[in-house]
Parts: structure tokens; sequence; C-alpha cells
């Protein structure tokens, strides 16, 4: 199968270079730097099991998804139109598309642009880019697919390339859940610049505490917006702190540290503007949004 993955950091750079292993064509798209890094030496690839220069394609054009039966689609999502407009006309009639990015709400956001079929797909793994071509794998991998007229096929491949994935009716319930985590943990990892082991050293019952006033609000939110969640505040947060690796920093941590602008808007953000449209408050939630905007208008300036 040709597969092209667009936006490949470090969660596209993963899954694209887990299926270039079990021998699937692919063809990675994203930034300049990794791209030649690619190109001269392969996508390396190290997980806690293996570490390997893999044989990929890579461009910096939409183009490169010319072809590609299957693509994941993995941008920022403040990037979401803007990339699925780039790679529209390039697209194959029959190619399958796969969202695997943070928020709740960007397979409705590519459906609006491309005709292919969009499946929406919540994502859980553990991994960061180390250097240029160079992705570095923490742990988990899994992915959870909304069914679909090729998603199947696209779930029988992904789990014979080790990449365990399964299919649920239930997605939207899924993504709240990870966005959940996501409200709960990126801000405060991003503001400290610590992973949830140090977080957890430094800053004891205190972040358990500050997470559980996140967790309530975005459950709340989620709960008036119609999507079933558990109420229980309590074992989410635990759910929380033993799912991600202890050494793992953040997404929005990690965007931060790079001086790229974070997702924010479409984490805490989501829940502070659902919240004011469904008459929830969410001060906490808003806290975190405006300190994080903060940074990234800060970055953006250059100061």
């Amino acid at each position: 199968m040709k597969v092209a993955v667009m936006g490949a950091g470090a969660v596209g750079c993963f899954y694209g270079g887990m299926l270039a292993r079990a021998g699937h064509e692919v063809v990675l798209i994203g930034r300049p730097n990794h791209v030649r890094a690619i190109e001269r030496e392969g996508l390396r690839l190290q997980t806690p099991l293996f570490d390997e220069a893999v044989a990929v394609s890579a461009s910096i054009e939409a183009s490169g998804a010319a072809g590609a039966e299957l693509v994941f689609f993995c941008v920022k999502s403040s990037d979401t139109e803007t990339a699925a407009a780039a790679m529209k006309p390039h697209l194959s009639r029959d190619a399958l598309v796969v969202t695997l990015q943070n928020g709740v709400d960007n397979a409705e956001r590519v459906r609006s642009v491309i005709t292919q079929e969009v499946c929406a797909a919540v994502v859980y793994v553990a991994c960061e880019m180390a250097g240029p071509g160079y992705v570095r794998h923490h742990g988990r991998g899994e992915l959870i697919v909304e069914p679909g007229e090729a998603a199947g096929r696209m779930a029988r491949i992904a789990n014979a390339a080790g990449i365990q994935t399964e299919l649920s009716a239930n997605v939207r319930s899924a993504l709240w859940e990870k966005l959940v985590l996501n409200c709960a943990y990126n801000a405060i990892s991003a503001l400290v610049q610590l992973p949830l082991g140090e977080l957890r050293r430094l800053g004891g019952a205190g972040v358990e505490t500050a997470m559980r006033d996140i967790v309530a609000e975005c459950i709340a939110v989620a709960r008036a917006d119609g999507v079933d969640m558990p109420d229980d505040v309590d074992a989410t947060v635990q759910s929380i702190l033993s799912t991600i690796p202890a050494g793992q920093y953040s997404s929005t941590a990690q965007d931060l540290a790079r001086n790229r602008r974070s997702e924010i808007g479409h984490l805490n953000g989501h829940i502070v503007r659902r919240g004011a449209a469904l008459g929830i408050p969410t001060p906490v939630n808003h806290l975190l949004l405006i300190l994080i905007q903060i940074l990234d208008n800060r970055q953006n300036l250059g100061t």
C-alpha cells in the first residue's frame, strides 16, 4: 500500500516509519530540515525495542500525497483547512484520510474541504522529534479509529505492522477523553517545561489537585455537549497519571521549547469556548489558555 503522511512530525514519523518497516511505500510530507535528513540517511526510528534507519521517501510538498491509498493527516489543528486544501488536488478519488490530531473536530473540518473518505482517530503514543529525521518513541502507540468503508482494511494493515489499532463507533467519546488528558497535562507541563514524572515529584499532591480542577471543568462541558463521559473525576485523574510515561514532555511543552505556536486554542481553548456557549464556567482552563497564549505571542514577536 502507498501511504502518505501529511504533516510528518513525531506522531506522523512514528506511524509512517512503522508502516515502512512492514514493507509499505511511505512518503513523509514535512518540514525541510526533516526532509533533507531523511533523504540523506533515512528516518531514524528509535523505540524501546529497536533503533533503525528506515527507508522512506520524503517531500516538503503536498503533491507527495499523489497516488496514496492511505493518508495519515497529522498537521497542527490550526493548519487543518489549509493543509487539506493543499493536498486536495493530488488525492486519489478512493484515498482514505485518517486524522491523527489533537482536538475533537478535525475530521469534520477536513470533510468540509475534500470529498474523500475521512475517519477520525484517537492517538495514544509518546514520542518526540529528537533531531532532524530522528523520532524517539517512549511508549504506547495505539490507534482508535472511526469505522468507515476502508477503515477495516487500514486497521488490518496497521495491526500487521505492529500498530495496535481498533475500530470504534464511539470515537467522539474517545476523542473527548484524549482532549481531557491533554487539557489536564499539556499546559502545566509547558508552563514549567517538565515531564510528568518531575511534575509529580516536585509538585506533589498539588499537581493532582490542579488536574482534578481542570478535569472537572472538562467533564462538565463534555456532558453538557452531549458526550458520553464518566463523571468520576478522581478516577479520570488517576488514569491520566498512569497513562502518560513519566519522562514524556507534552506536545505543548515541545512546541514552546522549539519556538513553535502551540495548539492550546484547540485544547483548553476548546473547553473555554464550548463552556461559554453552554453556560459552563471554566476558570481554570481559561487561565491556562491565557498563560500559554501569552507565551505563544511572546515567541511570535521574537521577545
